[in-house]
C-alpha cells in the first residue's frame, strides 16, 4: 500500500494530466464520434477541464510546485457544475429548478448510460474528483 501511495505522491501531477487528457479526449469522442450535441452545462465543464492539459503540462516542464494554487479552483468549480449536471440528469431536482438549455440540447437528456447510474456528467464529475484529490495530494507532500 505505501508503494502505491509512494506512487501517486511522486507523480501526482503526470496522473492529473493523464487523467485531464482522458477526459478530454472522452468529451471529444461523445461530441465528434457519437455526434452527442454538447448542452451549455457540458460546455461550462469543457471550459474547465480543457486548459488544465495546458497549465499541468507546463507545470511539468516548468518543474512548478505551485500548480495546486491554479488548478484547485478550476477542478473544484468543474466538479461543482458536474454534479449539479448529473443531478438534473438523475433525480428531480429538475422539476424544482428550471435550467434553460435549449441552445445546444437540454441538460436534463441522458444520452449514455452505463450500469445504470453513469452518465457524462458522471465521468465528469469523477475527472475533476481525482483531479482535486491530486491537487491536495500536491500540496500536502509540498509542505514537508
Amino acid at each position: 500500500m505505501t508503494l502505491v501511495l509512494n506512487f501517486i505522491r511522486k507523480y501526482a501531477l503526470h496522473l492529473a494530466l493523464i487523467q485531464a487528457l482522458a477526459a478530454t479526449l472522452g468529451s471529444l469522442y461523445f461530441s465528434e464520434i457519437k455526434h452527442f450535441t454538447p448542452c451549455t452545462l457540458c460546455w461550462y465543464q469543457r471550459i474547465l477541464m480543457y486548459p488544465l492539459i495546458i497549465i499541468f503540462t507546463v507545470a511539468i516542464l516548468r518543474r512548478d510546485k505551485n500548480i495546486a494554487y491554479y488548478a484547485l479552483p478550476m477542478s473544484i468549480l468543474g466538479a461543482i457544475v458536474a454534479l449539479y449536471h448529473y443531478l438534473l440528469q438523475m433525480t428531480s431536482l429538475a422539476d424544482a429548478v428550471p435550467v434553460a438549455c435549449s441552445a445546444y440540447g437540454p441538460c436534463r437528456e441522458v444520452q449514455a448510460l452505463f450500469l445504470g447510474f453513469i452518465t457524462i456528467p458522471f465521468l465528469s464529475l469523477t475527472a475533476f474528483t481525482v483531479i482535486t484529490l491530486l491537487m491536495l495530494v500536491i500540496l500536502k507532500t509540498k509542505k514537508k
